[in-house]
């Protein structure tokens, strides 16, 4: 009897991760609904390098991603004698997405980079406003419209100092000069306004006394496929 799947699509999303972590090769998932298939038995690590070894998944059983580096995979899954958590090797896990190695290391590289820009306060055409938020924090002027599609605007972060005035007054009574204070203005000595459509930036302009810096693009968030599947294997 011949190997089958039967593939039913799910949906289609972004798959977010998470830079809590003092790990700067590993990325966490915070959605684990992205499940792989064990094609050859195992072994489940203590740690990202290897270490203890935890237990053996076996063929056919389905693993729940939580966390990768650029060679091993941090998931979840029932090994041969209880529930494990630990590390294993990608070259003996399967997805039915045909892109999905490609997409995953597409993903690890971005949120590595979006990790350096949070680290310093900076931002990057290609991020999304809820990445903004966690590198400049939230704007002083926001301006957006929600539609179908997502939400666009633009939202502007500006900086300044303040200014005291001051103006010369004669005492009538002895025609002595003094300084008095006049009044306050506001000075504006940086203004950066972010533009994005659909949650994802789309240009960056600054105003600043020091000059104009450069721009930074990054890839848009990577689209995961995920999938219902049942598996049947001959003997």
């Amino acid at each position: 009897m011949k190997t089958c799947f039967l593939v039913i699509v799910l949906f289609v999303t972004p798959l977010h991760a998470s830079l809590i972590g003092n790990d700067p090769e590993v990325v966490y998932f915070e959605d684990a609904r992205m499940e792989l298939l064990v094609i050859e038995p195992t072994t489940v690590f203590a740690t990202k390098n290897g270490g203890r070894r935890l237990g053996v998944y076996p063929v056919d059983t389905k693993l729940k991603l939580l966390a990768m580096t650029d060679k091993g995979y941090k998931v979840k899954g029932k090994a041969t004698h209880s529930l494990v958590t630990g590390w294993v090797s990608p070259k003996k896990l399967a997805s039915t997405d045909p892109k999905f190695i490609e997409n995953l290391k597409k993903h690890y590289e971005r949120e590595r980079q979006i990790r350096v820009l949070i680290a310093n306060n900076e931002v990057a055409i290609g991020m999304t406003v809820s990445e903004v938020q966690k590198s400049i924090g939230e704007p002083t002027k926001k301006q957006s419209k929600q539609t179908k599609e997502g939400r666009s605007g633009t939202w502007d972060y500006s900086k300044g100092r303040e200014q005291k005035h001051y103006t010369n007054t004669m005492d009538p009574r002895t025609g002595q000069v003094f300084r008095q204070f006049s009044h306050v203005t506001y000075e504006e000595t940086d203004k950066l306004t972010i533009e994005f459509k659909n949650e994802l930036v789309t240009s960056i302009s600054r105003m600043q006394n020091a000059g104009v810096p450069s721009v930074k693009i990054i890839v848009p968030p990577v689209l995961f496929r995920y999938y219902y599947v049942i598996y049947a294997k001959g003997l």
